[in-house]
Parts: C-alpha cells; sequence; structure tokens
C-alpha cells in the first residue's frame, strides 16, 4: 500500500510538471524577453502631440525618444555593479528644450549638421542664403532645423524600432529642394542603439545628418567628463579658425592635444585646445562601411560606449558652453561646463564650400543612407 501511494504522488508530481510549461508566472517571465515599444503624451507644439517613446530590450536596457526633434532623452543602461543610469543629458519638460539656448540635446540635425561659412553655398551657379544663426555662420541646420520639428512617428513591427519621417520643403531655412527624410532607431538586443538615416530630394541640396546626444556615462555621479577616457580612430582632423570654420588645412594629431588615437582622458589636454574641444576628426576609414569610429569609458561606473558609423568623420564636442544655467533640467541638476560631450557623426562642416571636403550634394535619383550605432558594455 506504501509503495501504492508513493507511485501515485510520482505520477501526480510528474503530470504537474508537465503541465506548468504556460503558467501565468512563466508567461509574464517570457513576455518581459520581448523587446518592446511603449508610449506617453509628453507635450504639445504647434497644435501636434509630442509623444515619448520609450524601447525596452530583453535586458531591460531603455532607450526614449522624442518626435519633437527626434529626441533622445534617455538611454539607460547598467554600470559594471548592474545598477542603471541615464548617460545621456536631457530636460524635464518640451519647455526646456524650447528654451532660448538649448544645446540641441540628444536632437536629430539637419539639413546641414555643424556649421556652413557665411549662411551661404553655390550650387549648380546659384547662392543659397541661409539663417546665420552662429557668429554670421549656419549651425546645424538654421533657425528651425531638425531639432525643433514635430516628426511623423510610426511603431515598426516586429523589433523595438520606432520610425520617424519628416518632408523638409523646397526653400526651408534657404535649402534647395523637397527633401523626404526617414530616420529609424533601433534599440537591439546587444545594447546596441542603432540609428539609420535615409533621405531623398527633388533638387540638388547638401545633406548632412547626426544626432546631438550629450553623454556622461557617470548617469550624473560625476559632473563632468573630464575623467572619462576616449579613443578616437582618427589620425588627422580638420583645422579650424576663431569662429570653428575649417581652414582646409588636415594637421595630423600625433604626439599633440588632438591625438586620441589611443585612449587617454579627455581632461588631459584640454586645456592645450583653445575653448575646449570642437573638432571633426578624419576618421581612419575608406568608403562607406559601417566601422569602429571611437570608445568612451567612464572608469569609475565601468560603463563602455562604442561608436560605430558609415561616415568619414566625427565631431567631438567637450560640453564647452555648458554653464550650468539652463533650466528645467532632469532632477534639477546643474549642467556645467564639460558636464558631457558628443560624439556626432558626420560629414565634415563647411563641406559645400569646400570642394576638397567629400561631397555631400544629394541629387535627385539618389538615396543618402547613413548608420551610426552606439553600443554599451561595462568592464
Amino acid at each position: 500500500m506504501k509503495k501504492r501511494i508513493q507511485l501515485f504522488s510520482v505520477i501526480t508530481l510528474l503530470f504537474c510538471a508537465c503541465n506548468s510549461d504556460n503558467t501565468p508566472t512563466e508567461e509574464k517571465a517570457n513576455e518581459t524577453m520581448k523587446p518592446t515599444i511603449s508610449e506617453e503624451q509628453f507635450s504639445t507644439h504647434d497644435g501636434e502631440s509630442v509623444t515619448k517613446y520609450t524601447l525596452t530590450n530583453p535586458q531591460g536596457v531603455q532607450a526614449s525618444i522624442l518626435n519633437y526633434g527626434g529626441t533622445i532623452t534617455d538611454i539607460i543602461v547598467p554600470d559594471k555593479k548592474g545598477n542603471k543610469g541615464n548617460v545621456v543629458l536631457s530636460f524635464d519638460s518640451l519647455s526646456g528644450y524650447l528654451q532660448k539656448g538649448s544645446p540641441y540635446f540628444g536632437s536629430l540635425i539637419g539639413r546641414y549638421g555643424n556649421r556652413i561659412a557665411n549662411a551661404k553655398f553655390t550650387l549648380d551657379g546659384k547662392t543659397y542664403t541661409l539663417a546665420p544663426n552662429n557668429n554670421g555662420n549656419s549651425l546645424h541646420g538654421g533657425t528651425k532645423g531638425f531639432d525643433k520639428v514635430v516628426w511623423k512617428a510610426e511603431k515598426m513591427a516586429g523589433d523595438s524600432s520606432l520610425q520617424l519621417t519628416y518632408l523638409s520643403k523646397d526653400g526651408e531655412e534657404g535649402y534647395p529642394g523637397n527633401l523626404a527624410v526617414k530616420v529609424i532607431y533601433t534599440l537591439t538586443g546587444e545594447n546596441e542603439l542603432k540609428i539609420d538615416y535615409t533621405a531623398s530630394t527633388d533638387k540638388a541640396t547638401p545633406v548632412n545628418f547626426t544626432n546631438h546626444a550629450y553623454f556622461n556615462l557617470s548617469a550624473g555621479k560625476d559632473s563632468t567628463i573630464l575623467g572619462h577616457e576616449l579613443m578616437i580612430k582618427a589620425d588627422k582632423f580638420t583645422e579650424v579658425n576663431d569662429n570653428l570654420i575649417p581652414t582646409g588645412k588636415l594637421p595630423e594629431v600625433k604626439g599633440g592635444p588632438m591625438d586620441f588615437t589611443v585612449s587617454k582622458m579627455v581632461g588631459k589636454e584640454i586645456s592645450k585646445v583653445k575653448g575646449g574641444y570642437d573638432h571633426n576628426w578624419i576618421l581612419n576609414k575608406k568608403g562607406n562601411e559601417l566601422e569602429k569610429a571611437a570608445e568612451l569609458y567612464d572608469p569609475a561606473s565601468g560603463r563602455l560606449m562604442e561608436v560605430w558609423t558609415t561616415e568619414p568623420g566625427i565631431q567631438f564636442y567637450s560640453g564647452n558652453f555648458l554653464n550650468g544655467e539652463l533650466t528645467n533640467t532632469r532632477g534639477g541638476a546643474k549642467y556645467v561646463k564639460h558636464g558631457a560631450l558628443c560624439l556626432e557623426t558626420q560629414h565634415y562642416p563647411d563641406s559645400p564650400n569646400q570642394p576638397a571636403f567629400p561631397n555631400t550634394i544629394l541629387k535627385p535619383g539618389e538615396t543618402y543612407r547613413q548608420t551610426t550605432i552606439y553600443k554599451f558594455t561595462t568592464k
């Protein structure tokens, strides 16, 4: 009798085990392993809804993006101890992004990222005049660039990807041609934030897109990035004048403060660079293949960020114009000088006026393509 009872108990346990595959607890656990996109109302602008989209991968890493300016507000990744934090600077409301002097936190930049000298260029024999919004030059697309418009957003099925589209009309900010732009943000299972850009036009026009995220890998624990270690795979940079316009010279970086071919602290030689770092490095790459361009490491948190790109250059900006006076900051933080840095993958500044620089003119029938990846790990 005792043996029969034991056998019955074993059979019962086996039956329960075989039928426990779809318990609510396990179903919930499986659901959390899938990439997701959530959305919430953030604000309104010019009568249009501004929505915050949050992409979450199976590891729980998150990236949040506004359809206003295609703006990255959060990249939440773990440190070496597993503690998660937001590694980009952002504002707590749309008012922050609309305030005077707002420094393009996390925004998509276009039509032309960086500067165009004297706010004009000549194309096919015609001179085009742009907004002189930076010491007489045109910066980041002009007075109302891509960072200040509401993009059409669409959550893409089957992945943690967000598609943003925008039609920049002929004559907008002085640029020729109707430019149809598409940007897809994807958060991969390998903790990569991937940005794919495409564009087409009906008239020849300069195109140079980038994203202007400000990174501080300490997630706010260190008020500056001077202790971060940076490597840039570049032997040359574009020399600039006092207004940060390229002179046309391409000096070697070797042995000087511009040399990041071997990883070094951002603050090590920053005092030797007038105004701080705000220059375009010419990447050691051929063609438009996707390659690693830079690495940023915060020794205290152990966070490491790799930058991969198809672009020929990268603008390293060390947050020189941050001064602690911005309002509506996240958590009331003071974003001080060198409080974060930017690694903006791009074509060279002022290329429309510099024939020796790689071509940035997009023509009808052609498709502009660019991919940049920010990959996060720890060590």
